[in-house]
């Protein structure tokens, strides 16, 4: 599964790294933040763009799969 590293970044990164991901077309493929802030603008983002994920938590880091 693909992993996309967004630790560290301050959005919008995080958004625009899970689009080019979306746009890939790679399922299933997880997307890792270690902030609420890009935590709720991707689950947002995945909302809008009719995905669904599955979100988990770990030692201050969120893991958002997108499973289509």
């Amino acid at each position: 599964m693909k992993t996309v590293d967004a630790r560290g970044l301050s959005c919008p990164e995080p958004v625009f790294l899970t689009k080019q991901a979306l746009d890939a077309g790679e399922y299933p493929f997880a997307v890792v933040v270690d902030d609420t802030t890009p935590l709720e603008n991707i689950k947002r983002y995945a909302n809008l763009n009719k995905q669904t994920i599955e979100v988990a938590e770990a030692d201050g880091e969120y893991t958002i799969t997108f499973v289509k």
